[in-house]
C-alpha cells in the first residue's frame, strides 16, 4: 500500500485551483461534477501524492479550512532545487514567513497557502536520510 490522496479542506473549487494550479505550478489532476460537490485533484508537477480539494460543508469543516494542521507545519513541498523553486514560488507571489534557513536536515522555509495552512518547502540532505 501507499498513500495516495490527501483531503484538503478548502473554500471554493475554483479559487483553490487557481491558486494551487497558477500559483504553486501544481496540475489539475481531475475535476468531475457530480451534482452537489466535485472531485477536484491537484499534484505537484513533480509527483507524488495528489491532494483532493474538498470545499467545506457546514460550520464545522468551515472552521478547519486553513487549520487541518491545528497551527503546525503538516504540508511539506519537497524540492531538488531550494533556491529555483523558492525563487519560482516568491514570483507566483507566495509569502514566506521567514527566510531560508539551513537545518542539519536540510534547506527549508515555511510558508503560507492561499487558506491559511502552513507549508515546508524543503531540499533534503540526501546523506541525512540514507
Amino acid at each position: 500500500m501507499q498513500l495516495a490522496s490527501v483531503s484538503l479542506i478548502v473554500p471554493d473549487y475554483d479559487v483553490a485551483i487557481d491558486f494551487y494550479c497558477t500559483q504553486m505550478g501544481f496540475e489539475l489532476i481531475a475535476d468531475i461534477d457530480q451534482g452537489r460537490k466535485r472531485w477536484v485533484e491537484v499534484r505537484p508537477l513533480g509527483g507524488g501524492g495528489t491532494f483532493v480539494l474538498a470545499r467545506a460543508d457546514g460550520a464545522d469543516q468551515e472552521a478547519a479550512i486553513g487549520n487541518q494542521g491545528a497551527g503546525r507545519v503538516w504540508l511539506f513541498l519537497q524540492t531538488d532545487d531550494f533556491v529555483r523553486d523558492h525563487a519560482k514560488l516568491r514570483a507566483a507571489g507566495v509569502i514566506f514567513e521567514e527566510d531560508p534557513r539551513h537545518e542539519v536536515y536540510g534547506t527549508v522555509a515555511v510558508f503560507r497557502d492561499l487558506f491559511g495552512n502552513r507549508w515546508d518547502l524543503i531540499e533534503k540532505k540526501p546523506e541525512v536520510f540514507e
